[in-house]
């Protein structure tokens, strides 16, 4: 099928409120192209400056979302432009998004990644450093961040029982940090869970955001 043909039948699985990124790291632009012109505008990279080279090269109107691991040095090279960043996994990096929003005169929405999987290699705040960061943190530390959610992967298994009980552990977190720390900021909204294998989970727990690539743009070459 075309991806004009895949993104209609992901369209199809989702609630008008659920927002699509269109998980594009390490296709071409002219597969982003084509996603476009099937009128996405949400697009997911992962690398820093590979989502630079695409957003100096596609059309001005995408929103680029970056939603892989950020290292601290690559933050200047999205910054001027990114509209989300969901992987936000530590203070040191808050920190410096907060820096290069100053820099670049703009205030830069984030996700704090709360690390919900049973594997180490994950990325994210656990459960209880999350609280304690916004427990000891005033963010009016970071005047050029604005918080808006939280962003979480699950474990990379087939067992949907465990998918599901990481969704909706994040789906209580998320519920936990609102009601504690942000009950009348109606910014802080989103839920960025649920990839291209688990999507309709993660969506039935809360997911705002599902981040889909390869039953849009097919499996990496």
């Amino acid at each position: 099928m075309s991806i004009a043909e895949n993104i209609q039948n992901v369209r199809t699985q989702l609630p008008k409120n659920v927002k699509l990124i269109c998980v594009s790291k390490f296709h071409s632009g002219e597969s982003i192209l084509d996603a476009y012109n099937a009128g996405e505008r949400i697009f997911g990279e992962s690398r820093a400056q590979e989502l630079r080279t695409k957003y100096d090269s596609l059309p001005k109107d995408i929103e680029w979302h970056f939603i892989g691991h950020l290292q601290k040095n690559k933050v200047k090279y999205i910054a001027p432009f990114v509209s989300l960043i969901h992987s936000v996994d530590s203070e040191d990096l808050l920190t410096e998004i907060n820096r290069c929003g100053e820099k670049n005169n703009r205030i830069i929405n984030v996700l704090l990644q709360v690390h919900i999987a049973q594997e180490e290699q994950k990325f994210g705040f656990f459960e209880q450093e999350l609280y304690d960061f916004l427990e000891k943190e005033s963010l009016e530390k970071y005047p050029f961040v604005k918080l808006r959610g939280l962003m979480g992967m699950a474990t990379f298994t087939e067992d949907s029982t465990q998918i599901e009980r990481e969704f909706a552990s994040l789906s209580s977190i998320f519920q936990n940090v609102k009601h504690a720390y942000f009950p009348t900021d109606e910014a802080f909204c989103e839920l960025s869970m649920g990839m291209s294998d688990d999507f309709p989970l993660a969506v039935s727990y809360g997911s705002t955001m599902v981040r889909v690539g390869s039953l849009i743009f097919g499996e990496r070459g």
